[in-house]
């Protein structure tokens, strides 16, 4: 919790000062009773003594000051609010090591279902895009609501050599930009999810392509799908092809997105929704100084009755 105007909580101050003010009163109230020597006479006229009881109501009116001074001070606290737009771009590595059978049925086929699930899991208001990348990138689909298309898009994405993960990068962006320019300044917030089994093999360096991601202010967060054991079969033989995150860890950071790990077909789902979750709502502060006011006017209800209960009075 923060508070937007700080300062007025020098009030508190005031309310301490009472409190003091009171401590003094109730001492030289005690000094007092004990000057009355006829204590015999003081049994009759005050046969029975208020006690701690007496102090409730002060106690309780003090709270009430000291919550109404705290409102005041305009406390926020950080909400999450699901958002309205967003463009997403999807950037999948179709590279042939996506023919690893290390993930059931095979990596593409996982992320395929995957990024399925992840679609229809996003706010039918975000504009979302799919790239394809290999030894280059092109965009499958461009932004848009249309959740069919792009789901049609994940289910044509095919094989082939090399991997542009700068490439890929590179390619989303400009895909934002088209799309955001009919915007202008109010063009909704865009993020890219990437998803390799690789290292870069060709095409402008992932280094490169993650300062224009931060000129763009664009975060890139990426998914290192597969595992260390993943083969594929080429001509007879069994080629390696280990999944490689590093890269993919230093392109998130570097533009403020996210990294993740996954090795299965469920995790990856996991991570989808995850990144989905993060996507779909934003973070904001917002005033919660009503609670404050009603904590308070409880405060000074209870201190009331009290007082009517206990003294016939009111504090």
């Amino acid at each position: 919790m923060t508070f937007l105007s700080p300062t007025r909580l020098l009030l508190l101050t005031a309310v301490a000062a009472l409190v003091v003010v009171y401590v003094v009163m109730q001492r030289r109230r005690g000094r007092y009773a004990v000057r009355f020597t006829n204590l015999e006479l003081l049994e009759k006229v005050a046969p029975v003594r208020p006690g701690w009881r007496r102090h409730v109501p002060a106690a309780l009116f003090v709270l009430m000051l000291g919550l109404l001074t705290t409102a005041f001070a305009r406390p926020a606290a950080d909400v999450r609010v699901p958002r309205e737009q967003a463009t997403i771009v999807i950037a999948v590595d179709v590279s042939t090591s996506m023919q690893a059978v290390d993930v059931a049925p095979d990596r593409l086929t996982a992320a395929k279902r995957a990024a399925r699930s992840f679609l229809a899991a996003l706010p039918a208001r975000f504009n979302v895009g799919l790239v394809s990348f290999a030894g280059s990138a092109q965009v499958v689909v461009p932004p848009t609501t249309d959740r069919r298309a792009v789901q049609a898009g994940v289910d044509g994405l095919a094989l082939a050599p090399r991997t542009a993960i700068g490439e890929a990068v590179h390619t989303s962006l400009q895909a934002i930009a088209g799309f955001g320019a009919q915007w202008g300044r109010s063009a909704p917030p865009a993020r890219i999810v990437l998803l390799s089994d690789g290292s870069n093999t060709t095409g402008r360096s992932p280094e490169q392509a993650a300062q224009q991601a931060v000129q763009a202010r664009v975060p890139v967060s990426t998914i290192a799908y597969g595992t260390p054991d993943g083969f594929i079969e080429s001509e007879g033989a069994r080629v390696p092809v280990p999944v490689d995150g590093p890269a993919l860890e230093r392109l998130a950071r570097t533009t403020g997105g996210h990294f993740y790990e996954a090795a299965t077909g469920e995790e990856l789902r996991q991570v989808y929704a995850d990144i989905g979750g993060s996507i779909g709502h934003r973070t904001e502060q917002r005033e919660i100084w009503a609670w404050f006011v009603g904590a308070a006017l409880l405060a000074g209800c209870a201190a009331a009755a009290g007082s009517l209960l206990w003294f016939s009075r009111l504090p």
